[in-house]
This record gives C-alpha cells, structure tokens and sequence, in this order.
C-alpha cells in the first residue's frame, strides 16, 4: 500500500512539473554573437509589407510629426528675414545705434571694441582719446588715463546712475561743465590727478575720495565752501597747484589732507577747529600735509590742539 501511494505522489509531481512553462536563458557573453540570426533562439523576422500601425509604434518606425516634416520630400523654402530687433548693448538694454559692443563713438567703433570692458568696468587708458566716449549705461567704473581729453561736456556721464568711480589721470583736461559730475547720484571717487584745471566744478555729496593734483587751481580754482556739503568725503588731495589758502570749512568726515606745494602762507586758528569750543576734538583728522608751502606753521600752535596729530610741514 504504501508502495502505491510513493508511486501516485511521483506521478502527481512528475505531471505538474511538465505541465509549467520553459522558458529559454539566453546567456550574454561573446559566443552568443557569433551566432548567425538564423539560429538566434528567438529570431526577429520583419515583414515589410506589413502595416500594422501598432507593429510600427513598437518597432519604432514611426517619427514624431515634427520630425517627418524636417524629412518630408517637399523642397525647402527659405524663410523671409524676420525684421532686424534692436541690438543690445553689453549692459543689457537696448538702443537705436548702438551694438552688442557698446555704443558707437565719433570714430563710428564701439566702445567696447574701442576699449576694454570687463563687467561694470570701461578701460580707456592710453589709446590717444580726445574725448570721453559714450558709456554703456551700467558703467561703474571708468579709467581713461594717458589720453588726449581736453574738456568735460555736460553731457559726457549722462545717465550713468550707477558710475562710482572716474580716473582722468594725465589728460590734458583745462574746461570742465559745471554739472559734469552734479548730476551722478553713485559718484563716490574722482581722479583729475595731472591735468590742466583752472576751476572745479559743482561736485555730488556722494564723493568720499577727490583728486586733483598737479593741475592748475589757484586763488579762483575752489569756490568758497565747495566741500562744505560733502558730507562723506574723507580723503582730499590738491597737491601741486597754485593755492594760497586751504579751502574751507572741510567736511567732519574728512581723514587725509594733502596740500603740499602749493603757495598757501597762513592759516587761521580755527582753520581745524573750534576756538570757541575748547572741549571740542577732531579724531577723523590724522593726516594733513603742509610741506612745500610758505607758512610756518609755529606761529598758529592753538590751530591744531583738537587734532589727534599735528599737520606735517614747516615749523621754522
């Protein structure tokens, strides 16, 4: 009996085992693909009159519509030129004139072919300008140093809200508008150092640093309380001109004045501070510089006892 039963258990599991499905293992090594198609275990036979649509979609022989249109067999047409946008400039917007380079100078270059622009930064220096050019409108900072500029127009910094700093160093400048520089709401340094400059202009309350050494500033050069409202400037230098006073008032921010070489010959007690406040102290102020001028400096000592540190020049 139980011989009988072993038997009916063996049967039942052969059955079950032929009944399941085989499946082929195909192993992928290099022998496989020296296999001619033919014998390929499961060779792939393309019918090509076959027109199924759902065959194709799952081969993958049906473009995309955009595509097909690239390949149709129509003949190409040219499209006509849409019209001409107006170029950009390098800052990003946009001007009838003007190119991706910048706008067009008086030579018709752009300026930026012209000079070197390197983000918000225009160098001009050394190329023999006669004259400021036309500035992308984004313009920072601006060097023309070693150039041939003669005047300042009124217009030559128009609309440029975003101009910080100006270095005209050795130009041969002698004319300056009056509102050159008046009108820049971001000016905070200005470089005339080494021109020819009998009178300056109405300046920004903006500056903090102003140079203008080696011009040609005399009695009549600096009106009367031109740094008066210059309320954040701290470093001031007039070296090598023609002064014969110091211009006042300065500003309280005011940390370094250079006046050397000049032809200033006195200077009052409270040319730095306060002669009716005793109490009264001057820490910005560390650096003044007198030598060159004919003054000595010995005959005003209550003119320097608020400063931290006395002016460097003649005490003889």
């Amino acid at each position: 009996m139980q011989t009988f039963v072993n038997i009916f258990l063996g049967f039942f599991i052969f059955e079950s085992v032929g009944a399941a499905p085989m499946t082929d293992t195909i192993i992928y090594d290099s022998e496989f693909y020296d296999i001619p198609l033919g014998e390929l275990p499961h060779p792939f036979v393309y019918d090509e009159n076959e027109q199924s649509d759902q065959l194709e979609t799952e081969i993958g022989t049906a473009l995309p519509a955009i595509i097909q249109e690239s390949y149709s067999s129509a003949p190409l047409t040219e499209e006509p030129d849409e019209e001409a946008s107006t170029p950009k400039l390098i800052d990003g917007s946009s001007a009838q004139g003007s190119g991706v380079l910048g706008p067009q100078t008086q030579d018709g270059l752009p300026t930026c072919l012209l000079c070197t622009c390197l983000g918000t930064t225009v160098y001009c220096d050394d190329h023999e300008l006669d004259a400021i050019p036309p500035l992308p409108k984004k313009t920072m900072y601006f060097y023309s140093r070693y150039n041939r500029i003669r005047k300042i127009n009124r217009n030559d910094f128009a609309n440029l809200n975003n101009l910080k700093r100006i270095d005209l160093t050795s130009n041969f400048i002698s004319e300056i508008h009056e509102d050159a520089f008046r009108r820049l709401p971001e000016l905070e340094e200005l470089v005339l150092r080494d021109n020819r400059i009998r009178q300056l202009p109405e300046l920004p309350p903006t500056l903090t640093f102003i140079d203008v050494s080696k011009n040609r500033l005399g009695h009549k050069g600096i009106r009367n309380e031109a740094f008066k409202d210059l309320h954040e400037l701290q470093h001031l230098y007039i070296t090598d001109n023609n002064l014969d006073r110091i211009p006042l008032p300065l500003p309280e921010s005011l940390q370094a004045l250079h006046l050397q070489n000049n032809n200033i010959q006195e200077m009052h007690e409270d040319t730095f501070c306060k002669m009716k406040d005793f109490t009264y102290v001057r820490r910005a102020l560390e650096d003044i510089r007198l030598d060159g001028n004919p003054i000595n400096l010995s005959k005003t000592p209550y003119a320097y006892m608020c400063l931290p540190r006395l002016p460097v020049g003649n005490l003889i």
